[in-house]
């Protein structure tokens, strides 16, 4: 589907497109734009504005007694072109109207020199319509489009334009910022910013990003990740560390984090608890880009609309945003083989629309998918192609058992020289990160219950304590392992 432009739009009508229908959740900005389309055309002028309370209004003046949206598909049949007419409410109306259809017929087949122009929140032309209508999407703001708002904001803006001077980068750091974002959102968040007293640089950057934040949370499907994690706070992973490694020698951190040679995506299986979320992190973080969480269960859920349009919706705003990382945790929980042939219907579209986007997409978007069950995924999933390469993170060894260790004892800022730290990763084979977290936190509130400071003797009791998953899902574990062992790479 097409997105609204001016000069697309100028391009339909000069073709002799009579009717167009634009799918918008911002009426306000396709009404710009198709005022900015209206003025283009010669002679055309400004559009025509029809809603069901109002009738038509044209530069503020009412044409009075046309409310009805038939008599207002008449009215606009009967003017002399070319001329432009923008219909609001029309498509409330013509669900059960013979007559409003009949007369859309009429436009399309009669009309010279003009076109209507009808809004709506969803793709609902009814089919007697439908090879009348050229369907347009309302899409997000491109970064030029977003660079020059800023500039007329900065021209008219006194503090903003000192703010521009006393920090030479901080327009395009705006621009960046405000990626994802329609342009009355990014208003939103400069009077935020001033209202906070911070329209200064950095302010008015972190008030764009929370205005970002909100959205994508508001949209119910995705979350805006605040991350600080580096591959440093990971234990153990070198292969995946040294995968990043090489991409960031070839293509240049500044590459990578600009979009330009952003790898396609990994896929990371493996067992529960071992840093499969906590390395998607630590992409993100490392490569300087943005991390969006999408949720495959609201995806399903239908309280945003259907599984497909939530999907799509998610792609674009992942694209509007790019270059980012969109991140899919367990992914097998949306898209499984099990979920393919029960569910039929939107199981399969769903594949299907995922498969295609991970094909064809050209925005600089880094998919980070995580599996605990890669089995349950189909074979289209994890063909290579789809991702750059699919790792397996396993239980971790004894060397990053150590690491693991010393990265949680440091970050309570405990001395490492009173603890045996080759000792106690011999004491947790078999143990995930998660499990070796959860026995350093257990230590730390025993010494703290005897307001002391942690021994080994409280990690080794906590240990002790501690019956690992390896144990209690041995069977799960190395049915896992043996799929993967020549599958995958080990991470």
């Amino acid at each position: 589907m097409e997105n609204l432009t001016v000069t697309g739009l100028v391009r339909l009508i000069g073709a002799g497109a009579t009717m167009i229908y634009v799918v918008t959740d911002n009426e306000r900005r396709t009404e710009q734009i198709a005022t900015q389309a209206a003025a283009r055309l010669k002679g055309a002028g400004s559009p025509y504005v029809w809603t069901c309370t109002e009738g038509f209004s044209r530069d503020g003046a009412v044409v009075e007694g046309i409310d009805d949206p038939v008599a207002a598909v008449g009215f606009a049949l009967a003017q002399p072109g070319p001329l432009l007419f923008l219909f609001k409410d029309l498509p409330w109306f013509w669900g059960d109207n013979p007559y409003l259809i009949r007369a859309l017929k009429d436009f399309a087949m009669r009309a010279k020199a003009k076109a209507i122009v009808v809004l709506g929140q969803q793709e609902g032309i009814p089919a007697a319509l439908r090879e009348e209508f050229v369907i347009l999407q309302q899409g997000l703001p491109a970064m030029e489009e977003i660079k020059a708002f800023f500039e007329q904001a900065r021209a008219r803006d006194p503090q903003l334009a000192q703010a521009c001077q006393e920090r030479p980068g901080l327009l395009n750091d705006l621009v960046v910022a405000a990626q994802g974002l329609d342009l009355l959102d990014v208003e939103r968040g400069m009077r935020g910013a001033r209202a906070a007293g911070e329209a200064g640089g950095e302010g008015l950057v972190r008030s764009i990003f929370e205005t970002k934040r909100a959205i994508i949370r508001t949209g119910g499907i995705m979350e805006f990740v605040a991350n600080d994690v580096t591959p440093d706070q990971v234990g153990g992973m070198e292969n995946l560390k040294q995968w990043m490694a090489r991409r960031e020698q070839a293509f240049g951190l500044e590459g990578i984090s600009s979009g330009a040679n952003l790898p396609k995506g990994v896929l990371m299986m493996g067992i529960a608890g071992c840093g499969k979320s906590l390395f998607v992190k630590a992409i993100a973080a490392t490569w300087r880009l943005p991390l969006i969480r999408l949720d495959m269960a609201a995806v399903y859920d239908g309280s945003y609309g259907t599984p497909e349009s939530s999907l799509r919706k998610a792609f674009r705003t992942a694209e509007a945003v790019a270059p980012c990382v969109l991140w899919i945790d367990e992914i097998e929980a949306g898209i499984s083989t099990q979920g393919f042939k029960a569910e039929g219907g939107p199981a399969s579209r769903i594949l299907g629309s995922f498969l295609t986007w991970m094909q064809e997409k050209r925005a600089p978007v880094f998919v980070a998918a995580t599996a605990n069950a890669i089995e349950m995924l189909p074979a289209e999933i994890i063909r290579k192609g789809r991702f750059d390469e699919i790792f397996y993170i396993g239980l971790p060894e004894t060397k990053g058992r150590e690491e693991i260790f010393r990265i949680h004892l440091t970050r309570r800022k405990i001395g490492l020289s009173a603890f045996d730290v080759p000792l106690l990763a011999g004491s947790t084979k078999g143990f995930s990160g998660a499990e070796i977290e959860q026995a350093v936190q257990a230590a730390a509130f025993e010494a703290l219950t005897g307001k002391r400071p942690m021994t080994q003797q409280d990690l080794m009791a906590a240990i002790s304590r501690t019956v690992p998953l390896s144990v209690t899902m041995a069977e799960q574990i190395k049915k896992i392992e043996a799929w993967a062992f020549k599958r995958a790479v080990p991470a």
